[in-house]
């Protein structure tokens, strides 16, 4: 896969697709590679008429790690940010935004359709409020807007994200797969063997878990971001499933609520996962989205 400099670090990536189609950046969630986004699921996105490009986030696959920030202690870091005491973190979301920016302007892509999945979806609203210029839609799924007093994820799925992976390869795939059935999609079936097939490719090719921990803290240093998002102006496309038991559907409901002119889909029985179950109705939602959105630029220029 090719890799780029970009905001000062090195930022590995791959596509799909035509190059002269619109560009559609997917940005993966906390702790995740841009293994995530399934290559089945790009080439699906692609087919629809998109230049599809997924990446790792810093600290994070083969994208540049932090090892000298060192490894910090997250469950102070949550007591604290419920506490409403200031988080520090080695970098923020804001670093990551600029990140996505420098990819894009390594790759020449002058303008973009904005995708992101958990932090993902964080980074992806940032960027719009941010860098509204270079956002030409939005699509946030199973995210929040960091407000304090919407529901929290069920305790047992919370402590399963937090705690500390073993280090020896077969402890670390049992223990994910733990992980991911306590996340997963209840109207769905449990999809064993390519969660297995995910989490080795991932170990594999990156094993690497603090990484993870620096970017929760990089969430919890955020705060709120309700005031920013309701500055948004890109067409925003909201998705997120009725049975997510780490981020709650009022979360989705609460994102679309401040994002003015937001469309909400929330997908019955998903969780805090993308079960292939669900690709067809995410792909034709995010492609219908991201035409309209289009056809409303198209339209508007016209009449200037």
């Amino acid at each position: 896969m090719p890799n780029v400099t970009a905001n000062g670090i090195q930022i590995e990536y791959d596509t799909f697709g035509d190059r002269s189609s619109s560009a559609l950046l997917l940005i993966a969630g906390n702790g995740a590679q841009l293994l995530f986004w399934d290559a089945e699921f790009c080439e699906l996105l692609a087919k629809t008429g998109f230049f599809v490009i997924r990446f790792d986030n810093r600290d994070a696959g083969l994208s540049t790690k932090f090892d000298e920030a060192g490894v910090p202690d997250i469950m102070a870091a949550i007591k604290a940010a419920m506490e409403g005491k200031h988080v520090a973190a080695a970098y923020s979301l804001d670093d990551m935004v600029d990140d996505c920016v420098g990819l894009l302007d390594a790759l020449h892509i002058e303008k973009a359709h904005i995708c992101g999945a958990s932090m993902g979806g964080m980074i992806a609203q940032v960027i719009s409020y941010r860098h509204p210029q270079r956002v030409l839609s939005l699509t946030s799924i199973m995210s929040n807007t960091g407000n304090p007093n919407l529901p929290q994820g069920k305790p047992d799925a919370i402590a399963a994200i937090v705690a500390p992976p073993p280090t020896e390869r077969k402890a670390y795939i049992e223990h994910n797969m733990n992980v991911w059935r306590k996340i997963w999609s209840p109207g769905f079936p449990f999809e064993e063997k390519r969660a297995r097939t995910y989490l080795e490719k991932s170990y594999d090719r990156s094993y690497y878990p603090q990484g993870m921990a620096r970017q929760n803290m990089a969430i919890l240093s955020c705060g709120d971001r309700t005031a920013s998002l309701s500055s948004i102006k890109a067409p925003t496309l909201v998705i997120h499933g009725s049975g997510d038991p780490l981020i709650p559907v009022e979360a989705g409901k609460d994102t679309a609520r401040v994002i003015p002119g937001a469309n909400l889909l929330i997908i019955d029985g998903m969780g805090h996962d993308l079960p292939t179950g669900v690709w067809r109705e995410i792909v034709t939602a995010i492609s219908r989205h991201i035409k309209q959105a289009c056809l409303r630029s198209s339209q508007r220029s016209n009449n200037i």
